[in-house]
């Protein structure tokens, strides 16, 4: 078996080329980390559909790579449905405060518009077709580059 370090590389590797290719960072993330370590469904893959850009395309909440992220310690480290009773298991809340302070640190923010201001130096209506544009044609690589961080941070961690 692959060494952790070795497979943390292989999943941003794969997460970067996704986001790439298809975009929809939280799922970008999430089926990296499913294809090199498991742990994902494909129903969790395709509940994070909606969280891109802020959820929503909203720019408002959190990026869409760190909320892949976090879904992905929660697969690993969550709380399970019967053991609601049994308290709020910290350790899980911890690695994903852990993540977003590390993320914060190398991206300037943690929402999608804070990263839009980072990356090029306004924010944008994603959902005016010029301006989502606009914002694909002036961030380069940097979304993607988020995608590759949180899986590479992850699954070193999981």
């Amino acid at each position: 078996m692959k060494d952790r370090k070795q497979l943390a590389s292989q999943a941003a590797a794969l997460a970067l080329e996704y986001e790439f290719d298809y975009g929809c960072c939280p799922q970008c993330v999430l089926a990296a980390v499913q294809e090199t370590v498991g742990l994902i469904s494909d129903e969790t893959i395709k509940a994070s559909h909606g969280l891109s850009g802020g959820g929503g395309l909203s720019g408002v909440g959190l990026c869409g790579s760190l909320v892949g992220g976090i879904l992905a310690l929660g697969a690993k480290r969550g709380r399970d449905r019967n053991k609601f009773a049994k308290g709020k298991f910290i350790g899980n809340f911890s690695k994903a405060n852990q993540l977003s302070e590390e993320f914060r640190e190398k991206f300037g923010g943690l929402t999608c518009q804070e990263l839009q201001q980072q990356f090029t130096g306004k924010t944008y209506d994603m959902w005016k077709p010029e301006e989502y544009q606009a914002f694909s044609d002036s961030r380069g690589d940097q979304c993607a580059r988020t995608a590759e961080f949180v899986t590479q941070w992850v699954v070193e961690r999981l």
